[in-house]
């Protein structure tokens, strides 16, 4: 078997509240292979999320290691994790962090441009007509649906050619017909680029579309791992 795409070794994650320390992650230890679909299931509060920013950068591990492609992430600095990350990853969250006074397709082509992409706004365009929006290019987040918002989201997420795609929820604020619509999004974009794709998500469908479902319980891997 190839080496793992994302490796984690008894990751844990703690944070400081108002009551004090919090456990949210307790030891994790799990493999992604290249090119897998994984969802993360499990109750609110479980760690789901946060086990995503762990994958992501976005949050660092209070203890044992975040390796993703080859790379551990608790050895880098901010800096560093903003640069892996927009290098490999493409993220989609549920509330759709769209920039409200830039259009669908600036929304896109901007990251590009940040990143040195010569053909940001070609790239963004081809992305944008993928996810169904060739005739939204111009519009503004608020004259577009929350299904539309999502999909100038996944769009964006997707215009790097990222290796790993994260998702948070991506369905969690859409209508039913919405939300099968932005699954059908998410798996096409998976083959389109050869991505591999962990997914949040509490809708069961989207979770029987994945090749393994991992559930989570009080931040621990449920020993009952598979889903059905």
């Amino acid at each position: 078997m190839s080496d793992p795409i994302i490796a984690l070794n008894d990751a844990r994650l703690s944070l400081d509240g108002n009551a004090g320390r919090v456990d949210i992650l307790r030891g994790i230890t799990l493999e992604v292979e290249r090119g897998e679909t994984v969802g993360l299931v499990g109750p609110s509060g479980s760690g789901k999320s946060s086990l995503l920013m762990l994958l992501g950068g976005l949050e660092q591990a209070s203890g044992g290691t975040v390796k993703v492609l080859g790379r551990d992430l608790t050895a880098m600095d901010e800096d560093q994790l903003a640069r892996f990350r927009r290098d490999h990853m493409g993220v989609v969250f549920q509330s759709f962090h769209l920039i409200p006074t830039m259009t669908a397709l600036e929304n896109v082509a901007t990251p590009l441009e940040l990143a040195g992409v010569a053909d940001a706004f070609d790239r963004a365009r081809d992305e944008l007509v993928a996810v169904g929006l060739g005739d939204r290019l111009d519009h503004y987040p608020a004259q577009m649906s929350g299904g539309e918002q999502q999909r100038v989201a996944l769009a964006r997420a997707a215009a790097p050619r990222p290796e790993i795609l994260l998702a948070d929820e991506p369905t969690g604020n859409l209508d039913g017909v919405n939300g099968a619509a932005i699954m059908d999004l998410l798996m096409s974009l998976r083959d389109r680029h050869g991505a591999t794709l962990v997914l949040v998500t509490h809708s069961r469908e989207l979770a029987a579309r994945c090749d393994r479902s991992i559930r989570l319980r009080d931040g621990l891997l449920d020993t009952a791992e598979a889903v059905a």
